[in-house]
């Protein structure tokens, strides 16, 4: 992800922060010491932000171990301003399984909230579990504040509603009894209803339920037309959906040759192959900015991508896919008996899958008898 950078590794997984975490801790600072407060107490603010991140780093934790359970491996783990970010490789596809991940994260907020309710029970006894007045980031037991903190995360991650955990856990039980594509909208229907709830009511009360409700909104959304488009490739061979009529270049072309095959055809990224082996690719976004850096005349072998890893034409679909978007790769070569026979690209996966979209939607009208049919 841009703007992130390596904090370490934890069980094996690498976490990263953003760098607008900082400019989140620095804001904090600064109006705490605008507002007035001293800067012991600007202090004391900041740390509870990183202790309650800390509490974010172990509830994806909890999602990315249970995950490993199954065989998925996490990417990384990254922080934002607005939570933590753990990119498995996949989901469950097993709705016991997906369920088992889904509620690992609350879990560990629950185990938290326990632990933190046992020591401040110990330290200052039951009454000082309640909270006397609003959470604020200064004052107040330090403590009994974290224990609330995950108390609230617990909840909010539990409404079902993609993307949170809640949604996930609503499906997983849906998939018990519907197939899987069928669980995801039913879902994602309510993740929808839940965000037109939350605008609603944050257009007479907090204004900050309007970005919660944006936010589940088009997570649901997207949910939906991931999980549509997984069904559309489940099964179908990446050469089913490549495109077989396309351009190269070689590593001493220069990029006004580029330019040239770009202006010419409909083809936006290019395999720059050494003979008959695939060295890199060359990507419109990289050729665009190269030519504003270096000018036309600068070798394709100076700006290409290398370590693009070409895929069989054999593979499936699906993993493929999944294996573009895990690398941030715009565009792949396809190869099979050592020769390079197409290109898989962003664009062509749209397009394959609105194609599927419509045949299955035609052999769903094929099947369905018509309400004016003669009887």
């Amino acid at each position: 992800m841009k703007w992130a950078f390596r904090l370490g590794t934890v069980a094996g997984i690498g976490l990263y922060l953003h760098g607008t975490f900082l400019i989140l801790l620095a804001w904090v600072g600064i109006s705490h010491i605008v507002q007035g407060h001293s800067i012991a107490d600007a202090f004391e603010g900041m740390v509870f932000i990183i202790a309650l991140f800390g509490c974010v780093v172990l509830h994806e934790l909890g999602h990315a171990l249970s995950a490993r359970r199954y065989g998925i491996s996490t990417r990384d783990i990254t922080l934002l301003p607005i939570g933590g970010l753990a990119r498995l490789e996949r989901m469950p596809r097993e709705p016991k399984q997906e369920l088992v991940v889904a509620l690992a994260g609350p879990a560990v907020n629950v185990v938290l909230a326990v632990v933190l309710f046992g020591v401040i029970v110990g330290l200052s006894g039951f009454d000082a579990f309640m909270p006397s007045a609003p959470l604020t980031l200064v004052g107040g037991d330090f403590l009994n504040k974290l224990l609330w903190v995950n108390v609230s995360l617990l909840v909010f991650n539990l409404l079902p509603a993609f993307p949170m955990d809640g949604g996930r856990v609503l499906r997983a039980l849906l998939a018990q009894r519907m197939d899987y594509v069928r669980a995801t909208k039913a879902a994602a229907r309510i993740g929808q209803g839940m965000a037109l709830l939350f605008g609603l009511v944050g257009l007479f009360s907090n204004p900050f339920l309007l970005f919660i409700a944006l936010f589940v909104y088009i997570g649901a959304t997207e949910e939906a037309a991931a999980v549509q488009m997984q069904s559309a490739f489940r099964g179908i061979p990446v050469m089913a959906a490549m495109v077989t009529n396309f351009r190269t270049l070689t590593p001493d072309d220069s990029l006004a040759r580029a330019v040239e095959h770009l202006l010419g055809g409909c083809q936006q990224d290019f395999p720059v192959m050494e003979g008959n082996q695939v060295v890199g690719v060359l990507t419109r976004n990289d050729l665009l900015m190269a030519l504003g850096q270096q000018g036309p005349e600068a070798r394709v072998g100076d700006v290409m991508r290398r370590g693009v890893e070409p895929v069989d034409a054999f593979e499936m679909l699906e993993t493929t896919v999944q294996r573009m978007r895990a690398g941030g790769h715009p565009v792949l070569p396809i190869v099979h008996g050592g020769a390079l026979v197409g290109l898989l690209t962003q664009e062509n996966i749209g397009e394959f899958t609105m194609i599927q979209a419509a045949l299955q939607q035609a052999g769903r009208s094929a099947r369905t008898p018509s309400l004016t049919q003669d009887r």
